[in-house]
């Protein structure tokens, strides 16, 4: 007899063998986007399926036009798919208007975009402390989290810079910043070094890697397999649609944990993890 049935036999509430998992923070189920222009429809994400976990970092790889971006802009709300569903810490989001995507991207989701999308006549402190008044916080802890946050990516000198001041890899550094300062559940990164050179992708590379390892959950898309590398995770795109989904740990876990469509495939020693080094 085991230890739910003995409790239920003398009258004590049953207690599961297993305590109950946790819904993951973010589930696609059959998603679709088309993109209609003036030379016919473009099936920018067919059908895509895609569950990540809290913690995870997830990196999605693809050629340009393979439909990643449109891929995160449907997760982040900044798009609507066409058919197909979008769940957040397990509540579908079907009935979301612009309004309510407009709140969990100001508390609960951090976006970090190619081309920095910094207010260009905003300094430095007020581009990262705008979204935490936006999302109502008082201004005492807006700035007490922006200072940790520039102190900590090595830009406390630049909070009363104007963003044309910076460099490339100083706007995404801001960028990055601003995505975090609400502390969200979810970061989305839209190819983030993009447009910046090796000094630039490897900051970004370290600074994702650090957050990740707090427990920060990432989705990253990228062409860039340096980036992908930070990644425990990488997802190929390819046409609109998924065609390989395997994690790079190497710590022996048997896979049944795993997001992927084929449970995780943990255990992998090759892929962009192993084989890519950055060297100053």
């Amino acid at each position: 007899m085991s230890a739910g049935e003995a409790a239920t036999s003398a009258g004590e509430p049953a207690v599961s063998d297993t305590a109950a998992a946790p819904a993951p923070l973010l589930e696609a189920h059959g998603l679709t986007r088309t993109h209609h222009g003036e030379g016919g429809p473009v099936h920018a994400v067919r059908g895509v399926d895609l569950t990540v976990r809290r913690g995870e970092f997830v990196a999605v790889t693809g050629p340009s036009g393979a439909g990643k971006s449109t891929l995160l802009h449907l997760l982040g709300g900044l798009q609507r798919p066409d058919s197909g569903t979008i769940k957040l810490d397990g509540e579908s989001t079907a009935a979301y208007t612009e309004a309510r995507w407009a709140v969990e991207r100001r508390r609960s989701i951090g976006i970090v975009f190619q081309f920095f999308n910094l207010v260009s006549n905003l300094t430095v402190a007020d581009n990262v402390e705008f979204p935490a008044l936006l999302a109502g916080a008082s201004a005492k802890h807006a700035r007490a989290e922006r200072e940790k946050l520039l102190a900590e990516l090595g830009l406390a000198a630049k909070a009363r810079s104007m963003p044309g001041e910076l460099s490339g890899g100083e706007q995404q550094r801001v960028a990055l910043a601003r995505a975090l300062v609400n502390q969200p559940r979810l970061l989305l990164a839209d190819e983030p070094a993009g447009s910046l050179d090796s000094k630039g992708t490897r900051e970004v590379m370290r600074l994702l890697g650090r957050f990740h390892q707090r427990g920060q959950t990432i989705v990253l898309v990228t062409h860039d397999a340096r980036l992908a590398s930070a990644a425990d995770r990488v997802i190929s795109f390819f046409d609109g649609r998924v065609t390989d989904d395997a994690s790079l740990g190497d710590d022996g876990d048997d896979g049944k944990d795993g997001g992927g469509r084929d449970g995780g495939r943990r255990g992998r020693t090759t892929g962009p993890a192993r084989v890519v080094e950055l060297r100053d």
